[in-house]
């Protein structure tokens, strides 16, 4: 269950845009956030940039390199599958360790691989290459989510990922354009595509070092290697046997069946793995959150249709319609464009109103349109009908992919801040790497097709071309072909890019159908304050809470707090700034006795004091500079707020919200006996349940952690009337109440007519208690069965009509259930 918790602090500092500098706690300005973004979203267009750059040399290499189209599409694939496999873990690492430096790390990595892969010399080296790029890739990809939400709200994020979704278009439209530029360049080659990003890269690193300022999480940890063993394993497997499946093999093959049933165990061993791992790659609790689970689902379909538009649409343009690489990068601007414009756009609007479904939804929408219209492509389409395919397209997943991330972060606390991101990121190249795999066999399978066909149409002369044009399956090179053999291979390479993208289609409407039933949740006005943890003192564990008065001056964000001491101490006698202020409720009554602890950035306690009757607290800090103030009482959520010291006092109030709980006791309204078993079911004003349990042996039931306000108690059992109590639930501590059930009976039977006493239907069946008062009727069933539930025990006339009416009298006990069969005929039978 939610809980909704106020978090106004007031005093202290003034509210900038609900983001703080993670390093010192004062209050970061737009200004200061780009500059720590500078160097992140650098290694994200590295990242980007690694994968689109070869999108339009990939032709070129693969013919040069001797592949045929299985490396084509591996090329891409092994760097998909690297990312998929690793952005786990550095989601899991990055909850672990300094994400500075992991990022560092993720570009030392790319930049080996990139480095290495210019100097391929078979397909093999090149897929090998790509790999170790991808791993690189996994990181900076992962990680400029989780950074960037460790500094800024999730309001406010809205914003931010607007200029992430800018820069992944100008990386998405400038890489193309730059590997065709470099490809179509003769002194340089396809080899600079490689080493282009590097430059990039080294200045990322620089930039990084300068600007991004982060705290160390330090705490003993254990990182899941098995897990990713094993998710790895199960992946890799998998996209093998979609890759080779009707072609080195048939799909309905043993060897189908022992891939599939391998990932299969492998896939079911890592969950056995990560259910018991102290530190998982993947919490598997994090898929109890609706909206995770539907978010990932979502990205898995999304990932398909991306990187689909981005893999093939370099073949149509060159292999469909002899253009150059350069021009494939130009002609492809529609889509980025769109791209461009609808991540940028809805970023901003997300960050004005918090609301980001009818984003999705949307999105979801045009994906789907994009993609249907985009498999009517021909080699000889209208270009300015697959522009506007591909801006549909390109505006669609720019309303979906950096949302899916933001709805998925709204929803959890910053200790699984790495690993929820990471698995939105994970599902999405998941998605990619299986469309691109599977749809790159749909490719290879359908333009041999299309080429027999063509050849066929040719006659022997086109029939004994045919090998030497198409170079046994390989690439082919439009410029060395006989016009006759270009013009089918141009007509086969259009209409199978066309049947990929048809294909892709139903993924991306699957996606649609997903956000559909995603539950919207407003974004969050409160910062991530992250508190490092060390051995001298407990952890401080920041969270993410829906702020009730987000928009009050001074509002921080919100933590939970694990306090090893709340006995009573006397105030902090250190000599310094002073910090003082009043411990107040939610309602304002001032809150007694409540632990209020000073702590540095690096996890020291510098300061403990106990509020007194009026709530009043104070204790002195050592000096200017930012520290964690942190409050416990019992009866209330614990809170945690960065505060800013200078050289005079601070004032400083604090604002705890209570804890709620409901308890109370079924019994039996006549003998007052406790009812065993009964189904409880607590609803808000709304309808929305927002608990249920059953009653134990002595009645009882209890729940936690409940929003104050008006609620309905509904309580049902066996043998009783079902009972429903509305409740007012107090800001703090337990409400308690007593249901006392009546008991009802069960009335049933049949009504049977005519000489062969046959089962009545619709015959009508009414009963009237003692006073004369109609309780209920009842309409016989084609059994000539009635009922009458929920009865109080009395007398009764049971009358029923459809021959000449009867009437009958009834004694009902009260509880259980009573049969009552009722017997019709005309006079004389």
């Amino acid at each position: 269950m939610a809980t909704t918790t106020p978090t106004g602090v007031r005093g202290g500092h003034a509210k900038h845009g609900g983001s703080s500098d993670p390093s010192s706690g004062a209050p970061m300005t737009h200004r200061q956030i780009m500059e720590a973004l500078a160097g992140l979203m650098l290694g994200m267009f590295v990242a980007i940039l690694s994968s689109t750059v070869v999108s339009n040399a990939l032709p070129e290499i693969i013919s040069d390199l001797g592949g045929g189209q299985s490396a084509y599409t591996w090329v891409v694939t092994a760097s998909l599958l690297a990312m998929t496999a690793t952005t786990p873990l550095w989601g899991k690492l990055s909850d672990l360790f300094s994400k500075k430096l992991l990022v560092q790390i993720a570009l030392v990595i790319y930049v080996a691989g990139s480095v290495v892969a210019g100097m391929s010399t078979s397909s093999g080296m090149l897929i090998a290459c790509r790999i170790v790029q991808g791993i690189g890739v996994g990181g900076l990809s992962a990680l400029a989510q989780i950074v960037m939400a460790a500094m800024i709200a999730p309001r406010e994020r809205g914003r931010y990922s607007g200029y992430i979704g800018a820069v992944f278009a100008v990386a998405t439209v400038g890489g193309p354009l730059l590997g065709g530029v470099i490809t179509d360049t003769s002194w340089m080659g396809w080899r600079w595509c490689f080493y282009v990003g590097v430059p990039f890269a080294v200045i990322a690193l620089i930039v990084l070092q300068k600007t991004l300022k982060l705290p160390v999480v330090k705490r003993q940890v254990k990182v899941d290697w098995w897990g990713a063993f094993f998710i790895s394993a199960a992946v890799s497997l998998l996209l093998v046997w979609v890759t080779f499946a009707g072609d080195k093999y048939d799909w309905l093959s043993w060897q189908t069946a022992a891939m599939v049933v391998g990932s299969v165990v492998l896939g079911a061993i890592f969950v056995a793995v990560e259910a018991k791992a102290s530190e998982p790659i993947i919490p598997l609790r994090l898929f109890r959150n609706r909206t995770i689970t539907l978010a990932s689902l979502a990205s898995l379909f999304v990932g398909i249709a991306m990187f689909a538009g981005t893999v093939f649409f370099s073949q149509y343009f060159q292999l469909a319609r002899g253009k150059s690489p350069t021009m494939s990068g130009v002609m492809t601007i529609p889509m980025i464009a769109g791209l461009f414009i609808s991540s940028t756009v809805s970023g901003q609007i997300i960050t004005k109103t918090g609301r980001w479904k009818a984003w999705l939804v949307s999105g979801g929408f045009l994906v789907t349109a994009g993609l249907g219209l985009l498999g009517t492509l021909r080699y000889d389409t209208e270009y300015w009908h697959i522009a506007v395919y591909m801006a549909v397209m390109g505006l669609g997943i720019g309303m979906m992919m950096q949302n899916l991330v933001l709805a998925t972060q709204n929803q959890v606390a910053p200790s699984d801040l790495g690993a929820a991101s990471s698995v939105v990121t994970f599902f999405r190249s998941l998605g990619g790497a299986i469309g691109v795999s599977a749809l790159g066999a749909v490719m290879a399978n359908r333009v041999t097709h299309y080429v027999k066909d063509g050849l066929a149409e040719l006659g022997p002369k086109g029939a004994a071309m045919g090998h030497s044009g198409t170079g046994g399956g390989g690439i082919p090179d439009l410029d060395k072909l006989p016009a006759p053999i270009r013009t089918v291979v141009e007509s086969a390479y259009g209409h199978g890019v066309g049947d990929v993208f048809l294909y892709a289609a139903p993924a991306a409407l699957i996606a649609f159908l997903i956000t559909i039933f995603i539950k919207e949740v407003a974004l969050k006005s409160s910062a991530v304050s992250e508190v490092p943890a060390t051995s001298e003192t407990p952890a401080v564990e920041a969270f993410d809470a829906p702020a009730t008065n987000a928009d009050a001056p001074g509002s921080e964000a919100t933590a939970t707090a694990t306090v090893a001491d709340t006995l009573e101490a006397p105030v902090a006698t250190l000599h310094g700034t002073s910090v003082h202020g009043v411990v107040r409720g939610a309602e304002g009554a001032p809150v007694a006795r409540a632990a209020v602890t000073l702590i540095s950035l690096a996890g020291r306690q510098l300061g403990r004091s106990v509020a007194q009757a009026d709530g009043s607290y104070g204790l002195d800090a050592p000096g200017p500079g930012s520290y964690v103030l942190i409050a416990s009482a019992d009866g209330f959520q614990p809170q945690a707020s960065t505060v800013v010291v200078g050289d005079e006092p601070l004032a400083y109030d604090l604002l705890l919200s209570g804890t709620s709980g409901l308890a109370g006791v079924v019994r039996a309204a006549e003998s007052t006996a406790p009812v065993e078993g009964a189904v409880v079911i607590v609803t808000d004003v709304r309808g929305d349940v927002l608990a249920t349990g059953k009653s134990g042996e002595a009645g009882e039931f209890t729940f936690g952690e409940l929003v104050p306000g008006s609620v309905t108690v509904a309580v049902n059992a066996a043998g009783f009337r079902p009972l429903a109590l509305p409740v007012e639930i107090g800001g703090q501590g337990v409400t308690r109440v007593e249901a006392a059930l009546q008991s009802g009976a069960l009335v049933q039977g049949t009504v049977r007519a005519g000489t062969a006493r046959r089962p009545l239907p619709d015959a009508r069946v009414t009963l009237v208690d003692a006073a004369g008062n109609v309780v209920a009727t009842s309409t016989t069933g084609e059994d000539g069965a009635y009922a009458f539930t929920d009865l109080d025990a009395g007398e009764y006339s049971v009358i029923a009509t459809g021959y000449p009416p009867v009437a009958s009298a009834l004694t009902v006990a009260g509880r259980g259930a009573d049969g009552h069969d009722i017997e019709l005929a005309h006079p004389g039978e």
